[in-house]
Parts: C-alpha cells; sequence; structure tokens
C-alpha cells in the first residue's frame, strides 16, 4: 500500500523539506479526521486524499495544493469546521479546500440542479485560486479508478459527469494526461463490453504493429541523424474513446484505424522544430491539406506542435507531431505545467502564457455566470463551450480569434466585445458585407458593423454556437422582455385607474406599499410586470389602489375607455394572434394572455368569443399612425393546376415588396387546386395592390384573406 513515507520520498524531488513536513502534517490531521470512516472498497478513508496528493505530486504541483488534496473532504465529511482549518493551515490552502469542497449545507429537489451548484462554487473559487480544478480534477481522477466498488447505475452517472465536465475541462487547461485517463475510465465504466473488445483488439493489433513500428521508428530517427538534427522518435498510442469515437462518427473499421501509425518528435527548440518536418516531407510525400501549424498559432489551452500526415512505405498512413520539450511538458501537464516550471525556478513563457489563457477562460466563465438564469443554463452554457474544433479569424487589425467550429459572425462579435455583440447590425468578411448568421471558415477576416440603439435579436439563438453569444443573447432578451411587460404594465394599469379618477403617479406611497407587502412583492416594477405578462389583472389592482378595495357605485371599468396605442416600438410583451392576423388598419381588440401580456386580435375573431364581453380580460386598441413593421397575413387562393404558376406567385408577391413565410397546396381534382400562403405585409393598402395583382393572373380564379 502506498503510504505518506512513499510520497515525502517522491516529493524529496523537487520540494523543500519544510514544505514536505507541512504536506505530512495535513495527512496526520485528515487520517485523525476520518478516523473510522472506510471507502465502498472497505480500505480506511485517508487512502483517498493520500493518493489524490500522489496525483499532484506526479504533476509536480506546489505543497499548499498537496495540503488541500489531502484535506479536501475533511469539511464536508467529518465535523470540522472551515475555521478550525484556517487557524491550523492558515487561510490559503482552506480556501483551496472549501472550493474543491461540494455544498453539503443546502438541500435541493434535483440532483441536476445540486450537480450545477456546485460546479458554480467552484468556478467561483477558480476565479480566486485556479489550483482548485487542479485538485478537484485529481480528486476525479482518483474516484473515477476505484469505481469498482459502486452500483452499474452510480458508477454510469459519475462516468457521463466526468466526461461531459471534467474531462473537458482537462482538455481545455491542457492536462492531457489527466484527459485520457478520465475519458477511458468513464468509457469503460459506461460502455464495460464496447470498451473490453476495443481493448483486446487494440493488444492484439499491437503484436501484429510492433515490426512495422520499430521500422518506421527507425527510419525517421535514422532521417534526423543524418540530417545532424537532435531529436527523439517515440510512438503513438490512440486511446481507447478516441478509436471508439473515430469509429462511430467516421463509419470505420477498427482495422481502418489502426491502418494509421502514429510518432511524435521530441527536440530542444522551435526552429528545429521545422526543420525536422522539412527533412520528414523530404522522406515520406505530405498528405495535402492534414498539415496543422499549432506552434505559430496555439490553442486555446496553450498546446503546441507540428501536425502532418505522410504517405510512408507501402503507401501507409504515418502521423507525425513534432515540438519540443517544453511543449511535451505542455501538452500533457497543461496549466500544471505553470507550477512544474515553478517548481525547478524556471521561467517558461509557454507556462506562464498557459496560465494567462486559462485565467481569461475562468474570467469567461464568471461573466457567464452573472448572466445565466439558473445553474441549470450555466451548466449548459458552459458544456457548449467545451470544446469543438477551433477555427482561426482575424480582425481587421490583424488580431487572431479563436472560435470553435461552426461558429457565426454573432459568435464573432461577442468574442470581441459584449457591447460589439449587442449592437451589430451586420459584418464584412474579406471586406465583401455578408449575413449575420453566415458560418466563418478558418482565416477569413471579419469586420463587426455596429449601430447605436440596435439590439439582440431572438432568431440569433438559431445560429449562435458560442456559450458566451448565447448567454449574452439570452440575458439581454430576459431583461428587455422585463423592461417592456413593466413599459406595458404600466400603461394597462393607468389606463384602468382612469376609471377611478385616479393615475399612478398620485398614488398614496402608503398604499402601494401596502398592496406590495400583502401579496409579496418586493417593487412597484414587480407588480407591473405581473400585470404586463397578463399574470394579475389591472382592473382589480386599480380598484384596491385607488380605493382600498372598494369600488364606488359609479365607477366602472368602462369608463376608462381610452384605447391603447400599438405602435412598432418591438414590446416583446406585446404579441399579434395567427389566428385572424390583424394588420394596420384592421379594428382590433386586445387581450390578455397569463404569462404573454397583449396578443392583438381582430376585432371580429372568432376565438375570442365571450371573452370580448369581460373588460378585465379585452380592452380596445388602435393602431399608430405610422407603423413600420411586417405583419403575417393568411390568403387562401383557388388555382387551375398549371406547370411554374407557384413560381409565378413567389415572383409576383417578391416584386410587391413581401416575402412568403409559408406556402402549402392541397389538391381538390386533376385540375383544380388549393394554395395556402402565409405573406408578410406592412398594411391593408399593400395586401390589397398583392391580391389585385393575384387576381389578374391566368389560371387564378379566386384570392380570399383568412381571418380565422
Amino acid at each position: 500500500m502506498f503510504t505518506i513515507d512513499d510520497l515525502a520520498d517522491r516529493l524529496d524531488g523537487y520540494l523543500p523539506q519544510e514544505e514536505i513536513r507541512q504536506v505530512k502534517r495535513a495527512f496526520y490531521y485528515a487520517e485523525q479526521a476520518h478516523d473510522g470512516q472506510r471507502r465502498r472498497s472497505g480500505e480506511p478513508y485517508v487512502t483517498h486524499p493520500l493518493a489524490v496528493a500522489n496525483i499532484l505530486a506526479n504533476m509536480h504541483m506546489d505543497y499548499q495544493s498537496l495540503m488541500a488534496a489531502m484535506l479536501h473532504d475533511v469539511i464536508e465529511d467529518t465535523g470540522v469546521p472551515k475555521t478550525a482549518l484556517a487557524r491550523e493551515f492558515g487561510e490559503e490552502v482552506t480556501e483551496l479546500v472549501d472550493g474543491v469542497s461540494k455544498l453539503t449545507q443546502i438541500t435541493f429537489e434535483d440532483k441536476a440542479v445540486a450537480q450545477a451548484e456546485n460546479f458554480q462554487k467552484m468556478v467561483l473559487a477558480m476565479s480566486r485560486d485556479i489550483r482548485v480544478i487542479i485538485v478537484k480534477l485529481a480528486d476525479r481522477l482518483h474516484n473515477m479508478r476505484t469505481l469498482g466498488a459502486l452500483r452499474p447505475d452510480k458508477k454510469r452517472r459519475i462516468a457521463r459527469e466526468t466526461l461531459e465536465i471534467y474531462a473537458r475541462i482537462a482538455s481545455r487547461l491542457g492536462i492531457n494526461t489527466i484527459r485520457v485517463e478520465l475519458e477511458d475510465l468513464s468509457f469503460q465504466a459506461i460502455y464495460p463490453m464496447r470498451s473490453e473488445r476495443i481493448q483486446r483488439a487494440v493488444t492484439k493489433a499491437r503484436g501484429h504493429r510492433r515490426s512495422m513500428m520499430r521500422e518506421i521508428q527507425g527510419t525517421l530517427q535514422q532521417c534526423l541523424d543524418q540530417e545532424g538534427m537532435t531529436g527523439t522518435v517515440i510512438g503513438r498510442q490512440k486511446h481507447l474513446l478516441s478509436i471508439y469515437t473515430k469509429m462511430r462518427d467516421q463509419h470505420k473499421s477498427f482495422n481502418e484505424l489502426m491502418d494509421v501509425f502514429g510518432f511524435r518528435i521530441i527536440t530542444d527548440q522551435v526552429d528545429t522544430c521545422y526543420r525536422i518536418l522539412g527533412a520528414v516531407h523530404n522522406l515520406y510525400k505530405p498528405v495535402p491539406g492534414r498539415f496543422k501549424d499549432y506552434i505559430a498559432i496555439p490553442k486555446a489551452n496553450g498546446y503546441q506542435s507540428l501536425h502532418t500526415t505522410l504517405f510512408g512505405m507501402n503507401g501507409i498512413p504515418i502521423e507525425v507531431q513534432i515540438r519540443t520539450r517544453e511543449m511535451e511538458a505542455m501538452a500533457n501537464n497543461g496549466i500544471a505545467a505553470h507550477w512544474l516550471y515553478k517548481a525547478g525556478q524556471t521561467d517558461r513563457p509557454i507556462a506562464i502564457g498557459s496560465h494567462a489563457r486559462a485565467r481569461e477562460w475562468i474570467k469567461g466563465l464568471l461573466e457567464m455566470q452573472r448572466r445565466a438564469g439558473n445553474p441549470l443554463e450555466f451548466i449548459e452554457h458552459v458544456k457548449n463551450d467545451l470544446f469543438p474544433d477551433d477555427i482561426y479569424i482575424f480582425t481587421p487589425k490583424g488580431d487572431i480569434t479563436e472560435l470553435p467550429r461552426g461558429a457565426t459572425a454573432v459568435d464573432f462579435a461577442y468574442s470581441v466585445h459584449t457591447d460589439i455583440g449587442n449592437s451589430c447590425i451586420a459584418c464584412r468578411i474579406d471586406r465583401y458585407l455578408a449575413p449575420l448568421s453566415t458560418v466563418l471558415q478558418s482565416g477569413q477576416t471579419v469586420e463587426i458593423i455596429t449601430a447605436p440603439g440596435a439590439r439582440p435579436n431572438s432568431a440569433w439563438l438559431s445560429f449562435v454556437v458560442t456559450a458566451k453569444a448565447r448567454s449574452a443573447v439570452r440575458h439581454h432578451l430576459k431583461h428587455q422582455k422585463r423592461r417592456d411587460s413593466v413599459a406595458l404594465g404600466q400603461r394597462l394599469l393607468n389606463k384602468a385607474l382612469q376609471g377611478f379618477n385616479a393615475k399612478l403617479d398620485t398614488l398614496d406611497s402608503a398604499r402601494i406599499d401596502h398592496y406590495l407587502s400583502a401579496n409579496q412583492l418586493a417593487s412597484l416594477d414587480d407588480l407591473l410586470d405581473s400585470i404586463g405578462l397578463g399574470n394579475r389583472m389591472a382592473y382589480p389592482v386599480a380598484r384596491t389602489l385607488a380605493h382600498g378595495g372598494a369600488a364606488n357605485d359609479d365607477t366602472s371599468f368602462d369608463s376608462a375607455n381610452a384605447p391603447i396605442v400599438i405602435g412598432s416600438d418591438a414590446n416583446t410583451a406585446i404579441s399579434f394572434a395567427r389566428c385572424c392576423y390583424p394588420l394596420p388598419g384592421d379594428p382590433i381588440i386586445g387581450h390578455v394572455s397569463t404569462g404573454k401580456g397583449i396578443v392583438v386580435h381582430r376585432h371580429d375573431c372568432k376565438n375570442l368569443g365571450d371573452l370580448r364581453s369581460d373588460p378585465e380580460k379585452c380592452f380596445p386598441l388602435v393602431w399608430a399612425d405610422t407603423i413600420e413593421q411586417d405583419f403575417p397575413v393568411a390568403l387562401r387562393l383557388e388555382i387551375e393546376t398549371q406547370r411554374g404558376l407557384i413560381a409565378q406567385l413567389a415572383s409576383l408577391i417578391n416584386d410587391g415588396d413581401a416575402n412568403v413565410e409559408r406556402i402549402g397546396i392541397e389538391e381538390r381534382d386533376a385540375k383544380l387546386s388549393i394554395v395556402n400562403l402565409v405573406i408578410s405585409v406592412q398594411s391593408r393598402v399593400q395586401l390589397a395592390r398583392i391580391i389585385k395583382r393575384i387576381r389578374h393572373l391566368p389560371h387564378v380564379s379566386k384570392v380570399v384573406r383568412l381571418t380565422n
């Protein structure tokens, strides 16, 4: 069994004796605190924090991280309070421990909410000290190594969470050794039979390939020696989940994947990497389009390397990665390389740059957290942000921005700055105007065009892919809806108060406060928001506020008969009914719908039925004098079946400055068809012109506007 003395011997290679003594002191404290506790496997509980510290020691983490690893379950699983831990080991170690600990004092109805809350807490702790996540990853790795004692359903749940969150975080921070092991252990827990079969096949294939691997490796090493370049060639093994994912996504057999041989060449200088690249390209023909330079343009997690694919002997594909020793350490340890080099008293730019990038990422997480409406929405954004293939986009000044594959111009705008994203109206891609929904390609130059007063559109949510853009758009729309519903609620309440000869501005503030308190409302805006969304009727509120609940005999809601003006102010609390398709110029009536606000109907809409006589639910509306907005309208056409007539119709409607939103055809008999159209127009006048032009088409026998 691994002991604290074994760990101390390992730490002796890079930590001073005083710091090793502090780590041992933390171990003995944890051993005493966990006395009598055992893991599901039956081992003493303290073996777990000791194993976590050992994982961190392999990464050369500092002594405070190792102490936190020893103590990370003390607050959660024993009776030791945080204050006692702070007195014993100091604030810094205690904050690390608290950041890793789960939320145990709060009871959640939903386990998903609990997990999301836990992750939010960890992000906040990460923002103060990034070592929190490294300790947490080591903790999760040892838990995954010892899953065997758990029930199968619990194994799968923990493995899925590990795969969706923790393995991806390890990837984002560049800690490849932990990522690969987490992925393979999760794969084994979720798909034990598939994992076992692939493992057996890999072992068998490795025996068949051994002589070929040695031959290619020797040829590459001989090439370097002949060119006088220092470098070590090592074989590179695919891990289980990577093999399974490629088989599934690329529809390839196991043998097709294992026909590709992978090698890594480790050298000493960056310029030697490029010289080695030239040498191997001279030795074997490169595969076109398969070269990637991650040295010039590193990945977001700091990963740097040259990637190329070659046609080897007998046409066998060879994948080669070329990197320096520092890049190799960075690829394996990621952000932990910052402490690895620090322990060696060396400041390496690659490690420092990784640390800065990680802090930028966490800063982005905090911004998403502030904008998210709830923990589950936040965890959804984080999952979306972790970690598709990347593309590289240039700003007009030549700066490089990294985005996930499938990103659009809106994603790019938000990556530059949230205010630019909120106010963008168009973009230029490689100097040509393009829609904001255009999917960007690596290497393009993108310029965002903004306008004061512009604001995000809900349609953007259908094509943005980055978590930052999605959370910013949702945040803006949510607050915009709140502002709109408050403004509409104020209009409705003032309209109702007119029947009692009162105005909101002149009401007694004490009476308003009493009403808010009695109805458990935090502010007047909450009341107005509730009225604007239709969750509370304006008339009873007005009666209570004006007369304390008793209306005068000569007052009624109908006496406040001034209609509400409907304009083109894009109020999200006002919507237009899809049953009767009202247009500017039509007589209209408003219906208060719970959660939606005012729904505008034509005055003669059959769907309102008896509601029309209820003054609390329905009230008169009028159109503003000028409205610049498109409205849908439904048309029904009877036509003689004729080839090309639908294309003629679409062209005619387009020429009339209208758009076709939907079209459907019903065949009545061999010669006659019914065409149902939904088009968008700005007014009844424009609609009349279009209908007149449609009637002049040959083979059109009837055109009717549908109102229900």
